[in-house]
This record gives structure tokens, sequence and C-alpha cells, in this order.
């Protein structure tokens, strides 16, 4: 693709790209998509010398693994540039909105991984990108492929999802349709044939689907699972699966010092408080994978980072470092625990300033020795979170929220327990339910 491109026009979704710049409050937002979630260190310095020089400097990790830079003014084109002669961009202009497949973090990396997934990601991305009956696919349509890491999120639902499994010492892909790993399989299909099944998917999506129904879910709302199943046997071989999977995990820590696969090497978690760097965080931090890791960063559904292949005896530098350009390293920090939206500062559909609620909700936490999963959204969007966090706090004003706890009998958020609470509020009545015997 040439290496100077101008704003394409916006598409009905109006999703950010790294070629079209969504106006916000706080300016223009352009969304980087990251293959697998992963960067090359020259590639980060990239984005915090384009987030410096051509925006407010604020670079934000979002929960598809992704990077966005915010708050762009008059200097698109040159911001544009820059990200694609780093090699940032897609294969075509038209192709940027496809490049929707999410990886465990730690893929090719995971000591329980049961193959590694980058070799079919790298080919299901580049089909996408290069036959452009996919170009027409929604900026929103997902693909996640799950190899059996212990570090993955299996809770955001996708439009289609392939999650490994063994059985009598085969290897297989487990799919399913709108939902996610957790879910009762569609049915499996060898490793050879995932790539095929994808591709017969998205056509079959393309060719059932009326312009409106942009997501797998609008699809099957109309046609049923077995309807769209039946015409999936015709042009690729699957099999039924008649028992669900076991989908539990170890719960690897996307946060501190993980060991690896290979022997003496481990990889650093790292949280940039509520998801948000600065140029200079991110700099700093290209430059410890540069030194001590494989010159790679990757970015996690979290809104985190993770520095892999660090030799053992280097962990303990790098989680100093990292905790000086001020990152959060421990997953006993309150903060390191909650995320949060834009707000009210950078979007107009918010109701309040979630993040800046969020650090004042940290604090109280911390000091009553509380770390719990917490999740503010400034309106019913959730546009922070893909999957109901364990508490939910949604903005109803200016520093007052409505509280709900999940529940998988309740839609949405879960149950609401109450409303219109102030931050102090919230932290006096989390930690009267911590210390409550009946939530023991």
């Amino acid at each position: 693709m040439n290496s100077r491109q101008t704003p394409i026009p916006l598409r009905p979704t109006a999703c950010p790209g790294l070629l079209r710049i969504v106006q916000a409050l706080d300016g223009g937002i352009c969304r980087i998509k990251l293959s697998g979630g992963a960067i090359r260190s020259e590639q980060a310095v990239a984005v915090a010398d384009a987030a410096e020089l051509y925006a407010g400097g604020i670079i934000e990790a979002t929960n598809r693994a992704n990077l966005q830079i915010r708050g762009i003014d008059g200097q698109q084109t040159a911001l544009i540039d820059r990200l694609l002669a780093a090699g940032l961009g897609p294969g075509s202009a038209a192709a940027d909105d496809v490049r929707n497949l999410m990886l465990s973090p730690t893929a090719g990396i995971d000591r329980q991984m049961l193959f590694d997934t980058r070799p079919l990601a790298d080919r299901i991305l580049t089909t996408v990108q290069q036959n452009e009956r996919f170009h027409d696919l929604s900026a929103k349509f997902a693909v996640q492929l799950d190899g059996g890491e212990a570090l993955a999120m299996l809770e955001h639902p996708h439009d289609v999802w392939l999650s490994a499994f063994e059985r009598d010492g085969e290897c297989r892909l487990a799919f399913g349709l709108a939902g996610c790993p957790t879910d009762t399989p569609a049915g499996s299909v060898t490793l050879n044939d995932g790539h095929d099944l994808v591709v017969a998917v998205l056509d079959l999506f393309l060719e059932l689907a009326r312009p409106e129904q942009s997501r797998m879910r609008h699809l099957l709302a109309e046609h049923s699972a077995d309807d769209f199943l039946s015409r999936l046997a015709e042009r690729v071989r699957f099999q039924v699966i008649c028992d669900g999977l076991r989908t539990t995990r170890p719960g690897a820590l996307h946060i501190g010092i993980c060991p690896q696969a290979e022997s003496g090497r481990v990889y650093i978690g790292a949280q940039p408080p509520l998801g948000r760097l600065d140029p200079a965080m991110l700099r700093g931090t290209a430059e410890l994978a540069q030194a001590f890791g494989d010159a790679s960063l990757r970015f996690t559904p979290w809104q985190s980072l993770l520095l892999p292949n660090v030799r053992d005896e280097h962990a303990a530098e790098v989680v100093l470092r990292l905790e000086q350009l001020g990152l959060l390293c421990s997953p006993d920090l309150a903060l390191s625990r909650l995320i949060a939206c834009t707000g009210s500062v950078g979007c107009g559909k918010g109701l309040a300033d979630t993040k800046g609620d969020a650090l004042q909700l940290a604090g109280l936490l911390q000091r009553y020795g509380h770390v719990l999963h917490v999740h503010l959204s400034g309106c019913p969007r959730s546009c922070a979170a893909a999957h109901i966090a364990p508490v939910t706090l949604l903005a109803v004003s200016i520093g007052r929220y409505d509280l709900y706890f999940r529940d998988a009998a309740q839609p949405g958020f879960g149950a609401l327990h109450a409303r219109n609470l102030t931050i102090e509020a919230v932290a006096t009545l989390l930690d009267a339910r911590a210390r409550s015997p009946l939530d023991a």
C-alpha cells in the first residue's frame, strides 16, 4: 500500500481505524489494529512519537488488544503517514476494518497451549485482507482463535470463535457462532481445516445477511443456527460435538512475572493505569523490550501489556523499571483491577468523569484493603469492557453511579444493587459486602 494516505470517509459504523479518524470531545481517535496484539519495539516508539507530535499524547490499550491515539487535531495525514511508515497499516486501505482477530496474549509461549495459533491467524488475516468480498464485513465483526493457553480471555463475545481441545490424542478446533469459547460448541474441525472453516463462515454470512445485519447475532435472530450450520456443512467438513468442553483454565496472571513454555524465560505483565499510556511510558517500555526481551510487546484484552521472552535473572530489574515508568506490576494494587471508559472528559455520551472517579475509588479500596474487579461505565454502551465485570458502576450523573453485581440470571450488567451512589458510598458498600460472612 502507498505509504501516504489521507483519512477515508466514515462507514456507517463510524468505528475508528488507522485510516479513519473519528471525532470525540477531546479530538480525533485513531485505532491501530495489532496482529495478535503484538507490536515490535520500533513500531511502539513510532506510536509514541505520533501521539506526541500530532495528538494530545494519550495512548489507550483497548479491550481487543489494540492501541488507539486520542486528541488528534489538525495533523491527521501526518499522523497516518507516520504509522504507515512503521508498518502498522493494512495491506490495502479497504482492508483495515476486517483485521479483527483476537489471540491469547501468550500465543506461542504459553506453557499450557495445545498449539501455536499465530501461523493460522496470519493465514486468516492475509485471506480477509486480500479478498475484496470480505471488506464488506462490519468494522465490529470479529473472530477469536484460542489455542488452549492458560492466559486467555474467554468471556468476550465474537462473531466466530475457534478453541483448541484434545480428544483421543488428536488436537482439534471447536467452533461456535455469536458467542464465547465457554459456550457449547457448534462443531469441530481439524487444525488444518481451521482456515477453510473461517472463510466458509464469512462467505455464508455475507451471502445471507441483509445490510443492516452487521453481526452474526443479528443474522441468527432471523436464520436459525441449525439452518446456518446445515448450509455450512455443504462447504466445509466438521464434526458435531455432542458434549460440552472443559473451558476452565488455571488462571495465569496478566500482571507480574509468569513462566513461559521455554525454561529460563518469563513474560512480565504490566497494567497502564486505567488502560492509558503517555508517550514516555510506551517509549520506555519498548526500550525495555529491546534490552531485555525479544524487542516486542504484546497487548492484552485486559488493557494491559506483556514483555515476552525475558530471562529469569532480568525479571526483577524489568519490573522495577516498569514501575518507575508508572506501570502497575502487582495484582495486589486496587488500581490494577479497575477499568473505566473515557467518560465525560472525552466522550459526549459520558455522564461522569469515569477515569477520575476510578482513581478515587482505587484509593478508597486500597485503604480498605480490597482488590476488586470493578468496571466504571459512563453510559450503557460499555465501551471499556466487552465482558460483564463482577462489579459495574453505571454513571447516572456527575460523580454518581448505579451499582450492579454480575448475575448469570440477569441480562446486561447483572443485578441492580443500589442507585445514585457517590464514589464514597460505593466504596463503603463494597467494603461492607466484602466483610460480610454471607459473602465469604
